[in-house]
């Protein structure tokens, strides 16, 4: 890993130069919510003063970019008598991101464990995933956040280049070729003794900022003893079954695939969107039984998903710790308060 540092003003420079021939996805403010906070979300910026560098966290995650809720895998066609067969991975040039947080770094290095370097990798997601440049910021620690926890609070690789704000200059790290090539457009300089020293007292106050934990102790072992706890019954009596966790969560990727045809029998298409173990119909089957027709074993199922079945995959959760499901549940469910209750009843009995 290489490191540099640069003046604040020589950012605006490289943004410029990334935009030059790229499309730039950053974290701009959408909007104010009841309380008056800004509400960030991921979107095309082609103006470096539209940045919002120092943003919370977006609402949605930077996922639909490369995982979109709707997309069409191929479409057919009957021309003169004649069979077509088209398919597009949805990908017209590279995308850079500017600004992401390690948490939605992590997410992404653990959706490429299962749609990229799988047995069987999804070509949609790796078409738009092997496009990608990313430049990571350092985050803001927020109330909600247990990032900490499950050790996405800092990012290790899934990058290009990585900034920290060390207060008057960036120091950045350096882990791809492009993003050394680019580096070399802007005036950079060895970080000295004076820089490890202050980015160090960086993240150590950063590091200090993060207030809420979940214990993740041997948390496998404890899911498996607390299958049939009632606490699960509780919280499935809280859930809506709307989805909305899995749609703000970096790290959902179930889908569903439906094949339609046009009323005129000459067109057909292939579609797959996103879908929710929360929803009702996730565990339909043809005939119309449903191997999980209550709210307590689908919520069940998701929490063994993230923090169980993935574990047990690829060592390590599917869970970033970002906080965005419980910020956004409409029953005020949250991650934290399920394992600490599911922690609870095995002490409780």
């Amino acid at each position: 890993m290489i490191f540099r540092t640069f003046e604040k003003q020589e950012l605006k420079k490289l943004f410029e130069i990334l935009a030059a021939h790229n499309r730039i996805i950053g974290p701009v403010e959408t909007g104010r919510d009841r309380d008056g906070r800004p509400v960030y979300a991921f979107a095309d910026v082609t103006d470096y003063d539209d940045v919002e560098l120092k943003y919370s966290i977006t609402k949605l995650p930077a996922k639909r970019f490369f995982l979109p809720f709707k997309e069409d895998l191929s479409t057919f066609r009957i021309e003169n008598d004649t069979w077509q067969k088209e398919i597009s991975y949805n990908v017209d040039r590279p995308l850079i991101f500017f600004g992401l947080h390690p948490c939605d770094i992590n997410a992404l290095n653990k959706l490429d464990k299962v749609l990229l370097h799988s047995v069987y990798p999804m070509p949609y997601y790796a078409a738009k995933r092997e496009n990608m440049f990313i430049v990571g910021m350092d985050c803001i620690p927020q109330p909600y956040c247990f990032c900490r926890s499950m050790g996405s609070d800092t990012a290790l690789h899934g990058f290009d280049m990585f900034i920290t704000d060390l207060g008057s200059r960036y120091f950045v790290e350096i882990l791809s070729n492009t993003a050394f090539n680019f580096l070399k457009n802007i005036k950079t300089s060895e970080p000295g003794e004076d820089d490890h020293v202050l980015y160090m007292k960086v993240v150590a106050k950063r590091n200090n900022e993060f207030t809420r934990h979940v214990d993740t102790t041997d948390l496998t072992k404890i899911l498996d003893m607390e299958f049939q706890s009632e606490v699960w019954k509780e919280w499935g009596d809280k859930c809506l079954s709307c989805g909305t966790c899995s749609s703000v969560c970096p790290t959902c990727y179930c889908y569903g695939v439906d094949e339609t045809v046009d009323i005129d029998l000459k067109g057909a298409r292939k579609t797959k969107m996103l879908h929710s173990c929360n929803l009702i119909d996730f565990a339909e089957v043809a005939g119309g039984h449903n191997f999980r027709p209550g709210r307590e074993n689908r919520l069940k199922y998701r929490y063994y998903h993230k923090h169980r079945g993935f574990v047990e995959a690829f060592e390590e959760s599917l869970c970033v710790g970002c906080g965005r499901c419980g910020e956004s549940c409409l029953a005020d469910i949250t991650v934290p308060e399920v394992i600490d209750s599911i922690r609870g009843s095995g002490r409780n009995k």
